[in-house]
């Protein structure tokens, strides 16, 4: 029952967050932060399904300890993809609220994605291990948790100030996802249930994707309601 309903799930999301990701490039037009987003959503679906395919696989053949090493290696390719994503993030929301300098803060962003990613690549993770090491795994996540509190404090109050109300709660849906993820990488090797975190930190993303698609759309039917006046 867990193979059939974790892989329907996956598959659900996967297609819904690649699918949107495309429709947002092809749609985008000129709209920078919207062709941003679907990059961000397309490398966000494409990132995951290094790890949730190998995953279903195993769920739906001989189990997950045949396939350490796949998805070891999913979860090293997730981990750089989602870095990937909320340093994107940081982007769209220049985009969004027109920031302009900010020099510092950038370079803020841009030393924490790359000293997680330089962590995730230490050999000290043993990836491909059955039982890799907890410390590095909480090693690894504490720059990608400072840098999505930083996406945290900067949505909510650039969306706050400027009255944002198709992205008043991105901010949200940021916590959600680490108030699920952070027990996972803590506790989920002693007590294996927590790792059904995992399922609301994906719907979290989804959401997300979502928030930036309906943007979209909402702006595409103002622009189209101008031109009938017009």
């Amino acid at each position: 029952m867990q193979a059939i309903m974790e892989t329907a799930f996956d598959i659900v999301y996967l297609t819904s967050v690649i699918t949107i990701g495309i429709l947002m490039i092809r749609r985008s037009g000129d709209r920078r932060q919207y062709r941003l987003f679907g990059i961000m959503a397309v490398t966000l679906g494409c990132g995951d399904a290094f790890h949730l395919v190998p995953r279903a696989v195993a769920l739906c053949t001989t189990g997950l300890s045949d396939y350490t090493a796949a998805l070891g290696f999913g979860k090293l390719v997730t981990s750089v993809t989602m870095t990937v994503f909320y340093v994107m993030l940081y982007y769209i929301w220049r985009e969004r609220y027109h920031i302009e300098g900010r020099k510092n803060l950038t370079n803020t962003v841009w030393i924490l994605a790359a000293v997680r990613i330089a962590l995730c690549f230490f050999p000290q993770n043993e990836w491909f291990s059955a039982a890799p090491p907890v410390s590095w795994g909480i090693y690894r996540n504490i720059p990608f948790a400072l840098l999505g509190l930083l996406i945290i404090v900067l949505f909510y109050k650039s969306a706050k100030e400027a009255g944002d109300t198709a992205f008043k709660n991105l901010w949200l849906a940021v916590v959600i996802s680490f108030a699920c993820y952070i027990p996972v990488v803590l506790f989920a090797e002693a007590v294996p249930a927590v790792g059904a975190l995992m399922i609301p930190k994906t719907c979290a993303y989804l959401w997300i994707v979502a928030i930036g698609y309906q943007a979209m759309k909402k702006n595409e039917n103002v622009s189209e309601s101008v031109k009938i006046s017009i």
